[in-house]
């Protein structure tokens, strides 16, 4: 049904002259009869004067993430070039009825910057925002055991139909990529082509495997240094200089006041093994960046992810769907390992770090005890399966990322028949906006799925990594 568009905080440009509305579909399919929901969905035209007929569909990260704020990267990107651009909130999002957003867990995000990452007082906090939500969403009748990947899917098969749309084009990134090889495998009708970028594949997503892509762009990062002769003389040894700073920092963890990296006033920062690992997992700061703050950090100055971990006392409180991701991680991520197979991945990763560090999923602290708040179904069996296909397909990776590791979408990539991967050396999570050379290969994929142009990516090598003077 046609209606007004989103009004951001930030207008986005964009939107002014798209066509927007809702798709309402059911809560739960498998509920007939039941209560229906309502996703808001923008149509963005194409720049160019002839464009093609297959419009490109945009499935945004997270899970949980506001897909209108992609809107501008995906433009900035080429991506409605020579073809309209579809971007639909997925279930749960900003905009649409209703909301899963959690302001509750936005708060302690901000407060958690005063805390130790792993700290008993942290997890208290969490959990109890955790279940302050989950009460205030199911008070109002929404159920929570519906908003998963199966369901997500089905509503963009039904946005498809809903649009009289013959054939489309799929570009999805980091859970956009689950979620759209999701969608191949269960709806793979009027899909022309697939473009997934910085893959979780559904088969092998866990708590635990978070520590083997962690680990993995940490490394890239630390290798691409050693590779750089002017990085490898002024930082020779970064591998031993982040396990000295994770031991050093959970043992005496730093209390600081200082102001955020983007400004604003001073706040009380702690820093500690668990907040330093996972600045660097979430690219604060950047990794060409990383060896500089560590170098800096070993000589008692931690100043660059001081700021970047004070950054997070500043939310956008009420913009993420807090209520999906749990819903996602705790039906599809979380069942059939435990905390104890976290720990003992990260010991197998990390050898001699902390186990107070090591207990945490990276990114996702304290999450088997806020599973058990939230109480959704166990839908491993159902969401773990690799997606066989021959659409063509284009399978896009980072060797800097440290959510998604690169080598993961290496099996994605051998399940779709006629697909095409690229690792794009020195780019990190969602590669197309940062990577010029990526945005070609895409455009060319667009309009010759089966035989892309990837030449410029021969010839990429990581930038030069920032050398501070000794």
């Amino acid at each position: 049904m046609p209606g007004p568009c989103p009004t951001p905080p930030e207008p986005i440009e964009a939107l002014s002259d798209a066509r927007c509305g809702f798709l309402e579909i059911p809560e739960n399919r498998s509920r007939p009869g039941g209560r229906t929901i309502k996703l808001a969905v923008a149509r963005i035209a194409a720049a160019s004067a002839k464009p093609a007929a297959d419009p490109v569909v945009f499935m945004a990260g997270g899970p949980g993430g506001d897909t209108f704020d992609d809107i501008p990267f995906l433009v900035d990107s080429g991506l409605n070039k020579d073809r309209e651009l579809i971007v639909m909130a997925q279930r749960g999002n900003l905009y649409d009825q209703p909301n899963l957003a959690c302001p509750e867990i936005d708060r302690f995000n901000a407060q958690a910057v005063g805390l130790g990452y792993d700290a008993q007082q942290a997890e208290q906090l969490f959990l109890k925002a955790v279940k302050d939500c989950r009460d205030r969403l199911t008070a109002d009748g929404i159920d929570l055991s519906a908003y998963n990947t199966t369901e997500n899917a089905a509503d963009f098969a039904d946005l498809r139909k809903a649009l009289d749309v013959p054939r489309w084009n799929v570009y999805g990134y980091s859970y956009g990529s689950n979620l759209a090889l999701t969608y191949l495998r269960l709806h793979p009708e009027g899909i022309r082509a697939m473009a997934i970028d910085s893959i979780t594949p559904p088969q092998v997503v866990t708590l635990p495997w978070t520590w083997g892509s962690t680990a993995e762009g940490i490394d890239n990062i630390f290798e691409a240094c050693a590779a750089q002769p002017a990085c490898k003389d002024r930082y020779p040894d970064l591998p031993q200089l982040l396990t000295e700073q994770v031991r050093k920092l959970e043992a005496h963890p730093l209390t600081l006041t200082v102001p955020p990296s983007d400004g604003g006033k001073p706040v009380k920062t702690v820093l500690d093994g668990g907040a330093l690992l996972n600045l660097i997992v979430a690219s604060t700061p950047r990794p060409k960046d990383v060896p500089a703050a560590l170098e800096e950090l070993g000589n008692g100055n931690p100043e660059r992810f001081a700021k970047a971990r004070a950054a997070g006392s500043v939310q956008k409180v009420g913009e993420f769907a807090h209520g999906l991701t749990e819903s996602v991680v705790c039906s599809e991520w979380a069942p059939g390992y435990s905390e104890a197979d976290v720990l003992k991945a990260g010991q197998k990763t990390y050898p001699g770090w902390p186990d107070t560090v090591l207990a945490q999923v990276p990114q996702l602290p304290f999450q088997y005890a806020a599973c058990g708040i939230w109480n959704v179904p166990d839908r491993a069996s159902v969401q773990r399966v690799a997606t066989v296909s021959a659409v063509p397909a284009l399978v896009i990776s980072g060797t800097f990322d440290v959510k998604t590791g690169a080598s993961w979408a290496e099996g994605v990539a051998r399940d779709l028949s006629r697909s095409t991967a690229i690792q794009v050396p020195g780019i990190g999570h969602w590669v197309v906006p940062q990577s010029p050379c990526a945005q070609r290969v895409l455009a060319s994929f667009l309009a010759r799925p089966t035989a892309p142009d990837t030449a410029c990516v021969d010839d990429l090598e990581p930038g030069p990594f920032t050398i501070i003077p000794k």
